[in-house]
């Protein structure tokens, strides 16, 4: 194994690494490692397997870690139905699904209901643990009801589902609410944030005083306000409020934007772009921004959100937009020339690996 004796968080743990620990077996005290999917989750656990296994063979490993794809299918009549095509007994099962996929004719609903059915049947089958891996969380917008309108918590609901089918342990990038965690009782849920991703990514931006980073509301200032510290720039935060769903109205971006010529405008997601559509037109109409970059988390590849960034492109000086691979993107959105996508597969099989053996989780969970 390769690390640094004194540093946990850059080490990558193998088999025969935990064989020369005392008391320990090659085989982790969690079982056997397997990683599975569900067809939607294929194509990001795909990429995180073959970066499991090219970290393993760097750490000096002989052994191979274990995939199963595509565990679901549906019948003519449209049930989902799951079958393992090798024994699980006393695995340890990370299960990887995206819930949204629009490259694909299944709905959040359809991709929910197979993620469900394959926890049950690693469950049923023996698995020691499962550990769902649900990079973009869907119905985490529903955290709470709407106020005067009579609606569940939806959120919590989908966490009772999941713990009933048998998952034991949540692995996540970015939801869109911390209370999260508290849906899933004493469960552990490891929330991994992007923090340091875009850091990295706007590195070149550092302690410029031309440059300010923007949240699009009140939700995302804190995140944007330990980006601005760790670049040493300036924040501002846009005040907005929704007169219908889906449906954005800024009245001012508070900040002091005294000479800033670039914005970088960071969001947990892209939506219809309702938001950030209005953000960045009031700060190029009102402070004369020359400049604009957008990161985020997941982008939901909605036509209308194409086409309002089209519009930010040519109108509004949007030189390029960051979006991670939670989400499959579609071919009309790959085809942006200012849009790019960051695979997390690094990321992701460290944080496999890490929860696998036990180890600590501090430096991939922020």
């Amino acid at each position: 194994m390769i690390k640094d004796e004194t540093s946990d968080e850059t080490a990558f743990y193998t088999p025969e690494w935990v064989a020369h620990e005392p008391g320990h077996t090659t085989e982790s005290v969690r079982g056997k490692l397997l990683i599975a999917s569900c067809r939607s989750g294929s194509p990001l656990a795909s990429s995180v397997v073959q970066r499991y296994r090219q970290l393993l063979a760097e750490a000096g490993a002989t052994d191979e870690v274990a995939y199963m794809e595509n565990v679901d299918f549906q019948f003519t009549d449209s049930e989902t139905c799951v079958r393992l095509d090798s024994d699980v007994n006393g695995y340890d099962v990370h299960l990887f699904q995206s819930l949204y996929d629009p490259t694909a004719n299944r709905s959040v609903d359809e991709n929910m209901m197979a993620f469900l059915i394959a926890a049950r049947a690693f469950r049923e089958w023996g698995a020691n643990h499962i550990c769902a891996i649900l990079p973009y969380l869907a119905y985490a917008r529903q955290d709470k009801p709407t106020r005067y309108q009579r609606e569940p918590t939806t959120a919590k609901l989908m966490a009772d589902m999941a713990i009933v089918a048998g998952i034991d342990r949540l692995i996540t990038w970015a939801p869109h609410s911390p209370q999260i965690h508290g849906f899933y009782g004493s469960m552990p849920v490891d929330a991994m944030e992007p923090l340091s991703l875009f850091i990295d990514e706007f590195q070149r931006f550092q302690g410029r005083d031309d440059v300010i980073a923007v949240a699009p509301d009140a939700g995302a200032a804190e995140y944007v306000l330990h980006f601005s510290h760790a670049l040493n720039l300036r924040t501002a935060v846009a005040s907005k409020h929704r007169p219908r769903p889906e449906e954005t109205v800024v009245s001012e971006v508070a900040g002091d934007l005294t000479n800033a010529r670039v914005a970088i405008v960071l969001d947990d997601m892209i939506s219809t772009g309702g938001t950030l559509y209005a953000v960045i037109e009031r700060l190029v109409q009102e402070q004369d921004i020359q400049e604009v970059y957008i990161g985020v988390s997941h982008n939901l590849c909605i036509e209308s959100a194409r086409e309002r960034l089209l519009r930010l492109h040519q109108d509004y000086n949007l030189r390029q937009v960051i979006v991670t691979n939670t989400i499959p993107q579609t071919p009309a959105f790959l085809d942006l020339p200012f849009l790019s996508v960051r695979s997390l597969a690094e990321r992701f099989a460290r944080m496999i690996n890490q929860v696998h053996y036990n180890r600590p989780l501090a430096e991939l969970v922020r």
